[in-house]
């Protein structure tokens, strides 16, 4: 497995080539990158057509820095109305484009929905349509489109996950593991048992429980809360995963006051090593 970090974790202040020379001199070998709002930061790529995705594709070969896949902020509603899925539509087809570009293997999606006017079953069933509907599209474009879990009420048990990533019936289509994202409620190692070979994609950070499930916590560094990478490394392995794991952490999260960032990225590379090393 290989160390990545997502721009988000980044000086938001930094430009593409300050990001890239920085993440490469703390020891990452891949980073993830991010389609924002224009005034997200200074290294967010553009929903629309203004990133200079060639100048940054040089980047990213100057500083033998692969973009390991791309993220957004700026993702639609699946499981909401028709209106809704053309806008996640437009957002997902956009990351293709930006992938491509790059280089990248993957890009992440999140299906959500689930809320007083879009229930459950309602929102499961909306999303499925959204992905098929471009089903062809992802399939023909080489890029993995990976689904994430996250605190949307959409994928409540890996269960969930695996059904939908397996209704959807498109090797375009996988799973992308948040490690910290189910810290809350469950334990990771299970999760990666049952989604299996469906994970192509690993997001890594940590969450420090307030003595058990269901009761809250909060976030922290790699190396400071309730994720037992002993056991979550094995577990990825035996899943055959050996791709980049991709940080996803903040520097309000270190327990070092007044931490630089130079020194916070080097800190969340050198704890991303020791658990690869596992």
């Amino acid at each position: 497995m290989k160390r990545s970090i997502n721009a988000w974790s980044i000086d938001e202040k930094v430009d593409f080539e300050g990001m890239f020379q920085a993440v490469k001199e703390a020891g990452f070998e891949g980073i993830e990158l991010n389609i924002d709002k224009d005034d997200r930061s200074a290294h967010s790529i553009s929903l629309e057509n203004k990133s200079d995705l060639n100048s940054i594709a040089k980047l990213s070969e100057k500083y033998s820095l692969p973009v390991v896949s791309i993220s957004t902020s700026v993702g639609g509603n699946t499981g909401g109305s028709k209106e809704d899925q053309k806008q996640a539509q437009k957002v997902i087809i956009r990351q293709i484009e930006c992938a491509k570009a790059l280089n990248a293997k993957a890009i992440l999606s999140v299906p959500r929905g689930v809320d007083n006017q879009f229930p459950l079953q309602e929102a499961y069933k909306n999303s499925l349509e959204c992905y098929k509907e471009i089903g062809e599209k992802i399939s023909a474009s080489g890029i993995i489109v990976c689904l994430e879990q996250v605190w949307n009420g959409f994928f409540t048990s890996p269960f969930d996950m695996a059904k939908f990533i397996d209704d959807l019936n498109n090797p375009g289509i996988a799973a992308y593991f948040d490690v910290g994202n189910v810290l809350a409620f469950s334990w990771p190692e299970y999760w990666i048992e049952i989604l299996g070979k469906r994970i192509k994609a690993v997001h890594v950070k940590n969450f420090k429980r307030n003595g058990g499930l269901f009761r809250g916590g909060t976030w922290v560094d790699l190396d400071a809360g309730d994720a037992d990478w002993n056991k979550v490394i094995p577990a990825l392995k035996k899943a055959g995963f050996d791709g980049y794991l991709t940080t996803e952490t903040f520097i309000s999260e270190s327990k070092v006051p007044g931490i630089s960032f130079p020194a916070y990225y080097q800190s969340v590379s050198d704890a991303l090593g020791k658990i690869i090393a596992l």
